[in-house]
């Protein structure tokens, strides 16, 4: 049959070449999201013809794994590899003496190892299949010998598939105008996925750093003097919550309410503050926050979580809205305990010992944080290094004042309303 062979039939969106006038295009998801077998397929459609005698588009391939075998054993004959996936009659050969495929039209695909990046110092193609590029150990001089190299015919192309890291060589790439990407996870492939495998590694790691680079395939961007670290922030990782003696809600408002506004940072947040205050500890319950549309729609927001983990009250910053939130959420439900802060010191300043806290692991996370968690990569001791506002962090950081450093002689203080 030939349908199994018709990818373009039946492959999922991420797999298919964006349009428009691209030099690389960028394949990141996570583990078994398919990158592999869209790799293959695009290397296919590049050197096959009309006809299997035909000639295509590309005549030199290089196929560039992190090292010769794992290029060979995963993008030639790998499941989802070039062998596997070309039907019988435009199969190409392996020629193993030479690390290279030859199509029945004189196309070839030849292996190369990035640990050796002078073996692409000579040889010339008009297409590259990059894999796994953000794990590689000479990522740099392999990728620019590969560049100088691809330069035959009228378009060279090359497709990168990797799981992201937080890498140099992928940053650059992914900020070229020339780039282009296309992202999924692991659960969109789920279809031709393990059952089993999926529910393990869902209960093992989502939630978590790991599971968000590794199933998620979200680039993790730390920001160089982030007040909080990757490693610092997994670190953190609870799995179970003891009984908490206070929790409060925490609300961020944004300056206005509309469709382009910033969204309105909620976060739950729970501490343990039995005995010495170097003993207490908080919990971040829950990234709660919302697009903010309308005021009433973060009011309704902040009172359902408060509802939900059983608050003792919402902490609503006013520097903007001032009588007006309280006023707001009074309106949905007049009863509500409620306490309004006012900052006199700047986003960053006011994060600093928030930060000290988890470096004395005093502040630990459940898991589903990714969106704040991503936040806080992002805030230096010189302000928020990414653009918009940092709402679901600014929430974190009045809920962390209001349980661990207000109470707590000698600590920093802010000023509060209420």
């Amino acid at each position: 049959m030939a349908l199994p062979y018709l990818f373009e039939a039946w492959a999922l969106d991420h797999q298919l070449p964006p349009e428009g006038d691209w030099r690389t295009w960028v394949i990141m998801g996570g583990r078994g999201a398919g990158k592999t077998r869209a790799g293959s397929e695009w290397v296919r459609s590049m050197v096959e013809g009309s006809r299997a005698t035909q000639r295509g588009r590309a005549k030199r391939v290089a196929l560039i794994g992190e090292t010769y075998d794992q290029a060979r054993e995963v993008m030639v004959f790998g499941d989802s590899g070039i062998l596997a996936c070309s039907p019988p009659d435009r199969r190409p050969t392996w020629v193993a003496t030479r690390r290279t495929l030859i199509w029945p039209n004189g196309a070839e695909a030849t292996v190369f190892s990035s640990n050796d990046p002078e073996a692409l110092r000579g040889p010339q193609f008009d297409a590259a299949w990059v894999d796994e590029l953000a794990k590689w150990r000479k990522p740099q001089e392999a990728w620019d010998m590969l560049q100088f190299g691809l330069r035959l015919g009228d378009d060279p192309r090359a497709v990168v598939t990797t799981t992201p890291r937080n890498v140099a060589i992928l940053k650059s790439l992914l900020e070229r105008s020339s780039t282009v990407t296309t992202h999924a996870p692991t659960e969109a492939n789920a279809a031709n996925l393990a059952a089993s495998f999926l529910e393990e590694v869902k209960t093992r790691y989502a939630g978590t750093r790991l599971g968000r680079q590794e199933l998620d395939g979200v680039l993790l961007d730390e920001e160089e003097g982030a007040l909080w670290s990757l490693a610092r922030i997994e670190a953190s990782r609870v799995q179970e919550v003891p009984e908490l003696d206070r929790i409060v809600v925490a609300v961020d408002p944004p300056v206005t309410g509309h469709k382009g506004s910033d969204e309105c940072g909620i976060v739950v947040v729970g501490v343990v503050n039995k005995g010495d205050p170097k003993d207490w500890c908080a919990y971040v319950l829950e990234d709660a926050s919302v697009s903010a549309s309308s005021p009433t729609v973060w009011a309704e927001a902040a009172i359902n979580a408060l509802k939900t983990w059983e608050a003792d009250k919402i902490v609503a910053e006013v520097n903007q809205g001032g009588d007006l939130v309280e006023t707001v959420i009074r309106q949905i439900d007049p009863l509500v305990p409620y306490k309004s802060v006012r900052a006199t010191r700047g986003k960053a300043a006011r994060a600093e010992p928030v930060a000290a806290l988890y470096d004395q692991g005093r502040v630990v996370h459940t898991r589903g944080l990714g969106d704040l968690e991503d936040q806080m990569i992002k805030m230096t001791a010189q302000g928020f290094q990414a653009s918009g506002s940092p709402d679901r962090l600014d929430a974190l950081v009045w809920a962390v004042h209001e349980l661990m450093i207000l109470p707590n002689p000698g600590r920093p203080r802010i000023r509060t309303l209420g």
